[in-house]
């Protein structure tokens, strides 16, 4: 190994910022972070392209530590076997230990029509995309949105509240992680804001065509734009590598983050699944989990025990337009109670979020190790013991 320690980040989200960030604390690593884009991308405001409202691009030197290496390009393919990042303009970078960070994005849409006519917005240039679609329409035009999810709902917020005749079209219910007074409460603020909310199991969508929407109960609705928010999935970059990863395609890890294949490399954020008990792809989680894969390779550097991953929840917070948001409160693991703080003071906590977020990152840039995370889930334990009393074990191969 070089006297100097290179380490690997792919991929420039919450949570691999944060990874590349807290690894400079030793003066005797070489940190690259490796990302498609030259600027982060604020995810969490990607609903507010589809109206104008916001731009959710920030500037790298604003959250980058100084001593990260930055590389804008895509990742092929990871040699675990010869230590290397393959990268599509055809270079290579070599490392000793890899984080691996690459996110989520748009699962793709098995609806017949949909992947023609429907526009995902779960990354920049998909937004991007649409904005000019949105805005050519004529202003009483219809407008669909599929996925009750939380990017869905924040879309029609955002659309209606802006003038758009927006329609939610659920698939089910409406916001599925939401406790049902919860759901009952953002229901009535979606209808205030002139939304109409299609939900229950006709509302599954069937076919998209350039100007409708069939669910699956025979309804047709005029559509002008549809857009699509039903669905997660994440990079292919570790299955086409050779490592194991879960049904979605997350890289499956010990509760260190460490790949079951492979001990130098780490994973974190959406794409990752410790223990296959994945922590729900979120901002909230991405942070944590970030910081923790850093850990868990300066640990590895020091010939230490890493810890095992505890990360907990408070719940979440979605936008209902510019002016309201409702907070739902969850226990630590996740599961989402009856209490909620709504109206402007939940919106002035979502927008907190937005510069919270950032300032995390740019603190970490600042004093590498210095950030801590308050939520803890104290029944990971128990939920990991069960999951392997019922699944068959996975060796990992050093």
């Amino acid at each position: 190994m070089s006297e100097n320690t290179a380490v690997v980040v792919v991929g420039g989200g919450y949570a691999g910022v944060m990874a590349a960030n807290r690894l400079t604390q030793r003066d005797d690593l070489t940190v690259t972070l490796i990302n498609p884009r030259p600027a982060f991308v604020h995810r969490i405001r990607l609903h507010q392209v589809a109206s104008g409202a916001d731009d959710p691009v920030v500037d790298y030197r604003e959250i980058l530590a100084d001593g990260v290496r930055l590389v804008v390009d895509s990742a092929t393919r990871i040699d675990t076997a010869g230590r290397g990042v393959r990268l599509a303009s055809g270079d290579a970078v070599g490392y000793d230990y890899l984080i691996y960070a690459v996110g989520s994005g748009s699962a793709g849409p098995h609806v017949p029509g949909a992947a023609e006519s429907a526009y995902p917005i779960a990354t920049l240039e998909e937004a991007q995309r649409l904005r000019p679609v949105v805005d050519a329409a004529p202003s009483t035009a219809a407008v669909t949105v599929v996925g009750a999810g939380m990017l869905g709902i924040e879309t029609a917020a955002e659309l209606a509240e802006a003038g758009r005749p927006a329609t939610l079209v659920c698939g089910g219910v409406l916001g599925p992680y939401l406790h049902p007074r919860v759901r009952r409460s953002v229901a009535k603020r979606l209808a205030r804001l002139g939304v109409t909310v299609l939900d229950g199991p006709g509302s599954k969508v069937t076919t998209v065509t350039a100007d409708a929407v069939r669910l699956a109960d025979g309804r047709e609705l005029p559509s002008a734009v549809t857009i699509w928010t039903a669905g997660f999935g994440v990079p292919d970059l570790a299955a086409r590598s050779g490592l194991s990863t879960d049904e979605v395609g997350r890289l499956l890890t010990d509760e260190t983050l460490t790949s079951v294949d492979d001990g130098r490399v780490i994973a974190a954020g959406d794409s990752a699944a410790p223990s296959n008990l994945p922590l729900r792809m979120s901002c909230q989680a991405a942070g944590p989990l970030g910081a923790h894969a850093a850990d868990t390779v300066l640990a590895r550097i020091s010939g230490e025990q890493p810890p095992l991953v505890n990360v907990g929840f408070f719940g979440l917070c979605v936008s209902l337009g510019s002016r309201a948001a409702t907070v739902q409160l969850a226990s630590r693991n996740d599961t989402a109670n009856r209490f909620s703080i709504g109206g402007r003071i939940a919106a002035k906590i979502k927008h907190s979020s937005y510069t919270g977020l950032v300032k995390q990152m740019a603190d970490e840039a600042r004093k590498p190790g210095s950030y801590t995370w308050a939520f803890k889930d104290g029944k990971r334990r128990q939920s990991v013991q069960a999951g392997r009393a019922q699944a068959p074990a996975i060796e990992r191969v050093a």
